[in-house]
């Protein structure tokens, strides 16, 4: 495992899913909140990758250019800055127009349909 993540486990889910995960949930959270697009995140997880390898390799002894490492970081960044993107996107619609939209799920909206007058 520690092949392929360039550290061992436990550094892995403290540093990169708690603390750096943590800050992409949030970085997802803001940039949706300011109705910007989801390659804002993948701007975001990418920086905050390049940080989470720099505390990984001055932390904890790992390998600082270890590709594969960054990869699979920037993955998991990435995908939590963005489901927390999307999560936030939704409530901010379905809030911003309640006359228009409501919520079909956790990930969705639907729009909502005016009742035909006789």
């Amino acid at each position: 495992m520690e092949d392929w993540l360039g550290s061992s486990l436990a550094v892995f889910v403290g540093l990169t899913l708690v603390l750096v995960g943590g800050a992409a949930a949030l970085a997802g959270r803001a940039i949706a909140r300011e109705w910007k697009p989801l390659f804002h995140v993948l701007a975001a997880a990418f920086g905050l990758a390049l940080a989470d390898r720099f505390l990984v390799y001055a932390l904890f002894q790992g390998e600082l250019l270890h590709l594969r490492g960054f990869l699979i970081a920037f993955a998991v960044i990435a995908a939590i800055g963005a489901l927390s993107w999307r999560l936030t996107r939704v409530e901010c619609m379905v809030r911003q127009y309640p006359w228009k939209y409501r919520k079909r799920g956790p990930f969705s909206w639907t729009e909502i349909r005016p009742e035909p007058r006789h």
